[in-house]
């Protein structure tokens, strides 16, 4: 690069590539630009605003493209997607500075859905959906620090529901029932994941234990 800056930011000048060719130019810190490493390998091409990325670009690695979509203030912020070193698409959703934030959905190395639903700080917070690698649905929930938490469902490969209750910290905690062939066979309370106390009922409805439980095992009556 070569001309002025204003606040350490590109401002009016020249910037070129390790052939000496000029790739841009900078007029009051606006226009389109592509940036270099030293070994010659893009590593940014799109827009600047006021000296800083603003509007629409791409983003790469090693001359790999690994992000494209919007940027505010050299930040990736509003509509974006993320790929991996072999091109394959891994997140499209919304971002705030730097970080999704919004809705967004994840996807397999193979472009299966794997996760869709709301995102804080870069991680799962929220309402959101989480599926297996056949795209069946595994959970819908509540999210916390990427993380299960507060209500939710499970489900099994076949689409039976399998479990509806709370969560904490990933693991069932609190009030839950669990199903198996859509028939009710447990209810009651969870603790770190396990059962802790309830009742238990046969595939014909059948009460046939009622107490607490150690380690999730029956205690006593």
């Amino acid at each position: 690069y070569e001309g002025e800056y204003y606040y350490g930011n590109k401002w009016n000048g020249k910037g070129y590539n390790k052939n000496g060719n000029i790739i841009y130019e900078l007029i009051n810190g606006n226009g389109k630009i592509k940036e270099y490493d030293f070994d010659g390998s893009l590593i940014f091409e799109g827009e600047y605003l006021n000296g800083k990325k603003q509007g629409i670009a791409k983003e790469y690695e090693e001359g790999k493209l690994v992000y494209e979509g919007e940027y505010l203030n050299e930040e990736r912020h509003g509509k974006g997607k993320e790929y991996d070193f072999h091109g394959n698409l891994i997140y499209e959703g919304e971002y705030l500075y730097g970080e999704r934030n919004g809705k967004g959905k994840e996807y397999t190395k193979n472009g299966k859905l794997l996760y869709e639903g709301d995102y804080l700080n870069g991680e799962k917070n929220g309402t959101g959906k989480a599926y297996d690698i056949d795209v069946k649905l595994l959970l819908e929930g509540e999210y916390l620090n990427g993380k299960k938490n507060g209500k939710g469902k499970e489900y099994n490969p076949k689409d039976s529901l399998i479990f509806e209750g709370e969560y904490s910290n990933g693991v069932r905690n609190g009030i839950g029932k669990e199903y198996i062939d859509g028939k009710l066979v447990f209810e009651g309370v969870y603790l770190n994941g396990l059962k802790n106390k309830g009742k238990e009922y046969d595939n014909h409805g059948n009460l046939i234990y009622e107490g607490e439980y150690s380690y999730g095992e029956i205690g006593r009556a």
